[in-house]
């Protein structure tokens, strides 16, 4: 026995949505069959139950009712599923069998539209990726805002870190995009995968498309385009034309940088406290919080742009009343972006056109401060555009305080429409007249709680209690509908009344629905003005919140070096100060120029190694950017790429440990890094044993200092190494200081010039509040191998100094043959004997020191 033809109309629409939960609805509620209902069931955390579907077995089934669908759509779109909506597309009365269903929209991480979904201070970002045969095209787009870009990648490994980068949510991929590839994605990056193989015309797309002319970039534009019109169905006027980046305008810093100078969200919690952004966040829009993290993304490299950033910055600083005016106006701003794309996309309402017409109220304000903080016409006497014609229609047309629903009335002002306040004042005249008609039924009868009242079903009525209707005369009203405890009535004249306030009712609320979709088809001619002036209103906020920040937090202004030096007086790292409070946090100098392109930095954990590393970092990046700086005076150069290694985590989705974490990060930077480029450091080779991790140091040091020539700060526990000071003329020593009296240290985070002269670990170890037993025991091992010459320890320290001396491992050194030939030729013979018994190549490190002790013995 086959399925009924509703179920065969199902299983019809979900062939073409097979990744996809299909939300069919079926009257008040949204119902999912099969797997989808069993899978839901589970991810949702509703009632599994069953239903005959004509075949031999009962059919799984759940649902949910259509009015809180929203809320159960978007715990699926949180966790990277997809939702297919199917509604009924024809009124069930003209149905013929089975009411028609059709998928209306597919809902995607990547195709999120209504606000309450959305991070307002995030963009939602997806993206297409096509290969070919020499490159890899690369487009994003966030529905929401209608942000359209896209450039070319060598790799696919920069596609990758691209995604990363921005934080994408879906991309979309051709079919024979390698699995290996759609993997990485996924479980790396975590993103949804969406395949999209036939391309539209590119006809559909003329203005999306205009700004491009090679076939490639029209391709990759057109997958990402035709995704959306597919998996959207309705206009997408409020999609800009695309844009072409060049990533090589902007500061490069991979996904393994930006993690770890904690740019928008910390390591540890993934939180926005305590980053970057969360320092300079203190924009008033949301406009401007998104921009903000794009300018943390991708900090500039032209001076010229920079400076003009910083220029306005500057005076905005300077001006405490007007930037504080500023802020004032900025905040009744509601984000024009997304109002925008809501407008397109059709599920605009009543209270999003009073946003917009209270944003577009203050923009005459705002353009007034900001033209009078300037002594030129700038870019911004453009700009910001107030949009009168829209502000007239809306505060002419909506209601000031309009339902949320845009098909149940009250929308419209009155005056806007003469049939529509016709409708009303029948509607008005026609209540007055049911109203009036109460209170003389009541005289005529007598009965003070007979009451006309009205019900959908059964429309107006005169309601009388059984204990009063022995007053009512035989034949006075029509009998309508009983009651337990009071009988309706109607008369001729309540039933024509009624008749004509509900045709008013009914047809005044279909009149304003079509006159709200006019306004809405009005206003999309001004898309594009509403978008550019968003733009500018972004960009006002984000420079007023770099302003707010640098007053507050006693920035300095930034200038920008030709000859690659880089001078920092007092530089401070602007977060943890946030965190510690200002007169905790010890400021520090940074010197570098092309006789000291360099820094070797040592001195013992909790110094703050790695914090002034990360605050040189980000003292470029926030200059980059267009913000003032944390230090009392700061000349840098522009940098083109920022790489760190910093810190210790493994990557377990891809099956990385910590070492091979830390050689991933270096060898970034080893192979990408150029002379204009930043490169950090920190503890590297220290997730393998002793010899290992100090040659990987020392090599890499000397490929950086001799091949690369890129401003370096490398920090270390291999005291060792800073002997090559002596070696590379642009390498230079410092040290964090540190205070001991009586056993006891003090950490001053203070740098100084010079190699640090311990480490200071057991003491690190006690502050860590280690069992005093292990703190004796630590201290007793440490003492005897620093006074024992003989001993392993004072074996390796000699190994490591001709290391550093002869550039390689050696146990012994020609001109250090002669105690060999005054100990006589026995012992020469039994040292011969000896050494040939060794198996160096499977020996560890300490085995090589006990036989090198067994060895130096028979010299003596």
């Amino acid at each position: 026995m086959g399925y009924t033809p509703m179920i065969q109309q199902y299983l019809q629409i979900k062939k073409d949505y097979e990744d996809a939960f299909l939300f069919f609805r079926l009257g008040d509620f949204y119902e999912m069959f099969f797997q989808d209902a069993i899978q839901a069931s589970k991810e949702l955390e509703i009632t599994l139950t069953s239903r005959d579907g004509g075949g031999e077995e009962r059919i799984p089934m759940c649902g949910v009712p259509y009015h809180s669908a929203p809320n159960y759509i978007d715990q699926l779109i949180r966790k990277g599923k997809k939702v297919a909506i199917c509604e009924q597309v024809e009124d069930p009365r003209q149905a013929k069998g089975v009411v028609k269903r059709e998928v209306v929209q597919l809902i995607t991480p990547g195709t999120l539209m209504d606000s309450h979904t959305l991070e307002d201070k995030e963009n939602n970002y997806m993206v297409s990726i096509t290969p070919f045969d020499e490159r890899y095209g690369f487009t994003y787009c966030d529905l929401s805002t209608g942000e359209l870009k896209l450039t070319m990648f060598e790799t696919v490994e920069d596609c990758f870190s691209e995604c990363a980068l921005i934080g994408a949510k879906e991309v979309v991929v051709p079919q024979n995009f390698k699995d290996q590839w759609t993997d990485t994605l996924q479980n790396r990056y975590g993103v949804t995968i969406s395949v999209q193989e036939k391309d539209d015309d590119t006809a559909s797309f003329p203005q999306l498309l205009k700004n491009l002319t090679h076939p490639e970039e029209i391709s990759t534009v057109t997958r990402i385009l035709s995704y959306l019109h597919r998996t959207q169905k309705r206009n997408l006027d409020h999609l800009q034309a695309a844009e072409i980046y060049q990533t090589q305008h902007y500061l490069k810093m991979d996904e393994y940088s930006k993690r770890n100078l904690e740019l928008t969200e910390t390591i540890r919690t993934k939180d926005k406290k305590g980053s970057l952004l969360w320092l300079l966040d203190e924009t008033a829009t949301a406009m401007g919080g998104r921009l903000l993290k794009t300018w943390i993304d991708r900090p500039l490299t032209s001076e010229r742009e920079i400076e003009e950033r910083v220029n306005f910055v500057e005076i905005l600083k300077g001006r405490f009343f007007e930037r504080q005016d500023l802020r004032e106006k900025l905040q009744k701003v509601y984000d024009l972006e997304r109002l925008a794309g809501r407008i397109a996309f059709g599920n605009v309402n009543g209270r999003d056109f009073i946003q917009l017409k209270n944003s577009l109220s203050q923009i005459p304000d705002i353009k007034n401060i900001v033209l009078g903080l300037l002594s030129t016409s700038t870019k911004w006497d453009d700009y910001l555009d107030a949009c009168e014609e829209v502000y007239e229609l809306l505060d002419k047309a909506i209601q000031e305080n309009p339902p949320i629903s845009v098909k149940e009335g009250g929308l419209i002002k009155d005056g806007y429409h003469e049939k529509l306040d016709q409708y009303r004042e029948a509607s008005r005249n026609g209540k007055t007249w049911i109203a009036e008609l109460e209170q003389e039924e009541r005289r005529k009868t007598g009965i003070k709680s007979l009451k006309v009242g009205y019900n959908r079903v059964f429309g107006y009525y005169i309601e009388v209690t059984k204990a009063n209707l022995h007053l009512l005369k035989e034949g006075q009203y029509d009998r309508k509908q009983t009651l337990t405890n009071a009988e309706r009535f109607i008369t001729p004249d309540l039933k024509e009344k009624e008749a004509l306030i509900l045709e008013a009712e009914e047809k005044s609320v279909e009149l304003e629905y079509d006159l709200f979709v006019g306004i809405r088809e009005e206003i999309k001619q001004y898309i594009p003005r509403l978008q550019a002036l968003a733009k500018a209103i972004s960009e006002i906020d984000v420079l007023q919140s770099f302003a707010t920040i640098s007053e507050e937090r006693h920035f300095v202004r930034p200038t920008f070096s030709k000859d690659r030096k880089l001078v920092i007086q007092n530089g401070r790292h602007a977060v943890v100060e946030k965190v510690l409070g200002m007169q905790t946090y010890v400021p520090n100098d940074c010197y570098m120029d092309a006789e000291r392109e360099l820094l070797l930095i040592t001195g013992p954990n909790m110094a703050g190694k790695s914090t002034y590393m990360r605050q040189v970092a980000l003292t470029a990046i926030m200059a980059q950017i267009g913000c003032f700086v944390p230090a009392d005076q700061a000349a840098l150069p522009i940098f083109d790429q920022i790489f760190t290694r910093i810190g210790a985590a493994d990557d377990l989705v891809s099956g990385q440990s910590t070492f091979m974490v830390e050689m991933l990060e270096a060898k970034n930077a080893l192979t990408k890094a150029t002379q204009n480029s930043l490169i950090l450091f920190d503890e590297i080779g220290r997730g393998t044993s002793t010899y290992d991790g100090m040659s990987l140091a020392q090599a890499m040091i000397e490929y950086v200092h001799n091949e690369i020539g890129a401003k370096t700060l490398f920090s270390t526990h291999y005291h060792e190494l800073t002997v090559l000071a002596n070696e590379l003329p642009r390498l230079k020593n410092i040290h964090v200081s540190v205070s001991e009296e009586n056993g006891k240290v003090v950490f001053l985070h203070k740098l100084k010039e010079g190699a640090a002269d311990k480490s200071y670990g057991i003491h690190v170890a006690e502050l860590a509040e280690l069992p005093r037993e292990v703190i004796q025991r630590a201290q007793e091992i440490l003492a005897t191998f620093e006074n024992k010459e003989d001993t392993p320890v004072k074996a390796e320290s000699q190994v490591k100094e001709m290391t550093s001396q002869d550039e390689q491992l050696s146990f012994f050194v020609e001109e250090k043959s002669e105690p060999l030939q005054e100990k006589g030729l026995k012992k020469h013979s039994e040292l011969v004997e000896e050494l040939e018994k060794l198996e160096l190549m499977e020996m560890t490190p300490m085995d090589a020191m006990n036989a090198l002790y067994k060895l130096q013995k028979l010299l003596k």
